[in-house]
């Protein structure tokens, strides 16, 4: 496999299975996530996953054009994922969103565009609206109406492919059985790593030409207020640790060669190059069939982002087993 190795989407684009994740913690300084994207470009990472809600579409965007300019990579190379965010769910909303996202960027059009997660909140200037006792503000949003005007996104060539994040099958299912649907989710993009294996939802991917793609593929970085901190650390698993170990490798590029072996699309987020470098070698090795079941049995369910402040709506996604 060399690093080209890529999915076919469902709209006949391609995907790359690895993807550089760009998410980082408010305290991160933003010039990090420029010189990270340069660097994972130069090492020959070609997927790049960015959201307006991570504030740092300027920087991204900026590293992506600085090395189209420098020779490194033509546009058509990169594969760029943007996602719309939970306040900009109602139709008049999408493509503006979408526009400044583009603005940003300084880009012409993104190749995936993204529902974010499924819960809608109060539109406005906030990107976290919240009341005066702190309490998020969520709002109530058909998703089959705030998907049509993705449909009309993708029309207008501003995005390549459209697809979710977060949903669950139901919710997969709504859009998928909506009248009049013109283009089918490409794509979900879930939490998923050993510990939360997402069988079932994967399978019902498959089952409709849906790629699932994994973030927090390494557990997750302990973001608070964000991640359940109590939950073990993925990357200390014994099971996980002697599979490293027989194939000399590291834990973390046997829970990303494990996804890839799945079939499905992961998203690796570091902004140290030792680790990015390290992380494309996912294509160096493979495990076995044997490492694979054992790797398969450590799932416990274990969910770090479970997102609790949208617990409670009626499309809060986590409340179906899948």
């Amino acid at each position: 496999m060399d690093l080209k190795s890529q999915v076919k989407l469902n709209d006949g684009h391609f995907i790359p299975v690895l993807g550089f994740g760009t998410f980082a913690p408010q305290e991160v300084p933003k010039s990090e996530a420029l010189e990270a994207t340069k660097f994972a470009i130069e090492v020959g990472f070609r997927h790049i996953d960015c959201a307006c809600v991570y504030q740092n579409e300027e920087q991204v965007g900026q590293a992506i054009r600085s090395k189209i300019a420098d020779g490194t990579v033509k546009r058509e190379d990169i594969f760029y994922t943007s996602k719309l965010w939970c306040t900009f769910f109602q139709p008049d909303l999408v493509q503006p969103a979408l526009e400044k996202s583009l603005k940003d960027l300084q880009l012409d059009y993104v190749d995936l565009y993204l529902i974010h997660f499924p819960v809608a909140m109060k539109p406005g200037e906030e990107l976290l609206p919240k009341d005066e006792n702190g309490k998020m503000m969520l709002d109530s949003v058909d998703l089959c109406r705030t998907w049509e005007a993705l449909e009309k996104c993708k029309d207008a060539g501003l995005t390549k492919s459209i697809g979710v994040s977060n949903f669950n099958h139901k919710q997969l299912e709504k859009i998928l059985n909506k009248p009049g649907l013109k283009y089918k989710p490409v794509c979900n993009q879930v939490e998923c790593h050993p510990y939360l294996k997402q069988r079932k939802l994967l399978d019902f991917c498959k089952s409709h030409d849906i790629v699932l793609v994994a973030y927090s593929v390494l557990g997750s970085q302990r973001v608070k207020g964000w991640v359940n901190e109590n939950h073990p650390v993925l990357l200390e698993d014994p099971v996980l640790c002697a599979i490293a170990k027989k194939n000399k490798q590291t834990p973390a590029l046997v829970a990303l060669r494990y996804q890839i072996q799945r079939g499905v699309v992961v998203l690796i987020k570091s902004f140290n190059k030792k680790r990015i470098k390290e992380n494309i070698q996912v294509f160096d090795f493979e495990l076995s069939p044997e490492d694979m079941k054992a790797i398969d049995g450590i799932d416990r369910n274990i969910r770090y982002n479970e997102i609790l402040f949208a617990v409670g709506h009626p499309d809060y996604p986590f409340s179906e087993e899948y």
